[in-house]
């Protein structure tokens, strides 16, 4: 076995890799950009050596850089993780040459089936039914439009050697294939290294479930099982499970036979995925094989009990499979929620700086099901404009998937998030979703169920009232404290009150509190009673209190008169007041918000790629006006209505913060 290894990769992944090289005796070495000098992968490999500039382009996936790492610590292998260097054939063959074992695929396999073309036209070779599209280099972008026009739209263009949603455009007409060309080149050459582009059919209405495959040297392979992937923004996975609640026993197999057989026709050998889209007949299309290790493998891990970082690390070894297909079997049932540095309210853009507040659920059991974290960040850490925006993947099992999801309901509730914009409110509200419940999901969830961007959860009544009960039951214990004249008798303490009036979502509960050694019991002014239990106290962040026997969990932030509660996805302000202190409160203006809207404010922090209009320009509702850079992903900023530019406040180079003012109109 490998003495040690270098993870060419930072992050979560790098993170996940040392924990079974750790736990396999092995010593690990990271490397870091100047952007990752305090990473956390960085404190936890035996070893770490700098490599660069912030920029992927001019670290992480500069081959000669990594090599040399290798060649300072003298490690035996690499894990590339997933991304930057993962599917590059280049550097497969630099470990080759350098006689370094590469924990992954060969190098033909990778050539073969890591290249989005050469892989559709393979098994179309191979007989396996593929998604219609064009598999040639795509010269400019009126090729690009004249092939999508051949097609016929909607048609999605892709980068060939890309993965995790870069360089991925969904074009409708010949002005969106004309642009998502162009943005999906420039992507692919910042992240891979390689801006060759293709075009297929975008497949509406379908289903993206995926094959784990396992393959030795020796001839050996297997599937464990599949995973539902169906719920993704901007072709970026979001939320994923195993097994997928529309599969049969029957397509199942069919699904990973072909899978295994596709692999083994390249010689592939390692931990690899053929994904699939899958219409509602159960007919599936193969879309491309990831010659890697997948992010959403913990859930594939949860279920069938497989290591597949250690199974891969044996591999490369030269070890054979000590697993049989028959050995496979699905155990329960996992969900994974990934977590992003991005503002939900804001389209989802991504929001940089310090994590000033990063508190995890405790990993291990829960209730009935079990919790587990990926991630590669800390509580005082930076999230960087440079790389992408996971900072976690979260993720649950139980016995059934009715109870996995409530365990990640519970899980969710309890993650602390604070100094960046995050999607732990999304990804809430999609576990609460009927459709999400009912296993009745297509890739469109999101666009379909959110058509004008996440707004935020609006709670039912009953919900309502379990927050307000409980938010006064700890606005009583804050009210007793203040109270409480430190080293005087209990009988010098003010008396707090009764009578409370609770405000939250624009509804106001009247209140009577009745506490006693075990609670409180809170009775509303149209007689119904509910029972409030916790040991919440003053400053604490996380309430986990009890109502009615039932759990509720609370991030908890302290406002003027009451508390900011996030709670199943919603973001609330709760007002606890005496009934004269809400009397008065009804008579208070609101606060009108200033006047943004001849303006175009940067909605991230970033860097201007381009601008597309000049000053005096008239502009129509829709047409672009300026594009922003930010994690590796191009944004292109549009006009709301018509108008004319009268002032343009930024150029192509200009890094900008949230809000800054990129353009003015009349």
């Amino acid at each position: 076995m490998f003495d040690k290894i270098l993870i060419a990769n930072r992050g979560e992944i790098a993170c996940r890799v040392i924990k079974t090289a750790r736990k396999m005796g092995i010593k690990t070495v990271a490397i870091y950009s100047d952007a990752d000098k305090n990473a956390l992968h960085v404190e936890m490999a035996d070893e770490a050596v700098h490599i660069g500039p912030p920029p992927a382009n001019q670290s992480y996936i500069v081959i000669d850089k990594v090599m040399d790492a290798i060649r300072q610590t003298g490690a035996q292998a690499v894990h590339p993780g997933y991304g930057f260097l993962s599917e590059n054939p280049k550097f497969a063959e630099a470990l080759e040459a350098a006689g370094v074992a590469f924990i992954g695929p060969p190098k033909g396999a990778i050539e073969a089936m890591g290249d989005k073309i050469t892989s559709k036209k393979i098994a179309q070779e191979a007989g396996v039914s593929t998604v219609p599209g064009y598999m040639g280099l795509i010269a400019d972008a009126d090729e690009a439009v004249k092939i999508s026009n051949e097609i016929g739209y909607p048609v999605m263009i892709k980068a060939s050697a890309g993965g995790g949603g870069k360089g991925m455009r969904i074009a409708w007409n010949d002005t969106e294939a004309r642009e998502g060309f162009q943005s999906s080149k420039n992507e692919a050459a910042n992240s891979f290294g390689d801006d060759r582009i293709f075009i297929e059919k975008f497949v509406t209405q379908p289903r993206h479930i995926e094959i784990q495959v396992l393959c030795d040297a020796h001839g050996n392979g297997i599937y464990l099982n599949e995973r539902e992937c169906s719920i993704q923004r901007r072709n970026q996975k979001v939320v994923e499970e195993a097994p997928s609640p529309f599969l049969d026993e029957a397509t199942r197999k069919a699904m990973g036979d072909q899978s295994v057989a596709l692999a083994k026709a390249v010689g592939y050998t390692s931990a690899g995925t053929v994904e699939f889209i899958v219409d509602g007949d159960k007919n599936f299309y193969f879309l491309e094989m990831n010659t890697r290790l997948q992010v959403e493998h913990p859930v594939t891990e949860l279920i069938t009990g497989v290591d597949l970082v250690e199974q891969m690390i044996r591999v490369a070894n030269g070890e054979p499979l000590t697993i049989t297909q028959d050995d496979v079997k699905i155990n329960g049932w996992a969900i994974e929620n990934r977590l992003y540095a991005e503002d939900p309210y804001r389209g989802f853009l991504p929001s940089i700086g310090r994590l000033t507040r990063y508190r995890p659920p405790v990993e291990g059991a829960l209730g009935n099901g079990v919790v587990r974290n990926d991630t590669g960040v800390f509580e005082g850490g930076e999230i960087s404009m440079y790389y992408d925006p996971m900072i976690a993947k979260l993720c649950t099992w139980a016995p059934t998937r009715g109870e996995a999801i409530e365990v990640m309901r519970h899980a969710l509730d309890s993650f602390e998030v604070e100094g960046i914009g995050h999607n732990l409110p999304f990804l809430s509200a999609v576990m609460d979703h009927p459709k999400f419940i009912s296993g009745d999901m297509t890739t469109a969830f999101i666009a379909e169920e959110y058509p004008d961007g996440f707004e935020g959860v609006t709670l039912g009544e009953d919900a309502l009232r379990n927050i307000a009960a409980a938010c006064a039951a700890m606005n009583r214990v804050a009210e007793i404290r203040r109270a409480r004249i430190s080293g005087t008798l209990d009988n010098h303490e003010r008396h707090v009150g009764e009578l409370w009036n609770v405000s939250l979502q624009g509804v106001d509960f009247d209140m009577t509190i009745a506490a006693d050694h075990g609670g409180s019991t809170v009775r509303f002014a149209d007689g119904a009673e509910v029972r409030v239990s916790g040991d919440w106290t003053p400053g604490d962040q996380l309430a986990r209190m009890t109502v009615n026997d039932q759990p509720l969990v609370m991030k908890v932030g302290k406002v003027s008169g009451g508390f900011r509660i996030r709670s199943r996805g919603a973001e609330l302000k709760v007002h606890v007041r005496t009934p004269r202190q809400a009397e008065l409160a009804r008579l208070m203006p609101e606060k009108v918000a200033p006047d943004t809207s001849k303006m175009l404010l940067c909605p991230m922090p970033g860097l201007i790629v381009k601008i597309d209009v000049a000053e005096g320009d008239e502009v129509q509702e829709g047409q672009a006006l300026c594009t922003v850079e930010a994690m590796k992903m191009e944004n292109i900023l549009r006009a709301e209505r018509k108008g004319v530019v009268s002032k343009i406040n930024a150029a192509a180079g200009d890094s900008l913060a949230v809000d800054d003012v990129i353009m003015e109109f009349e």
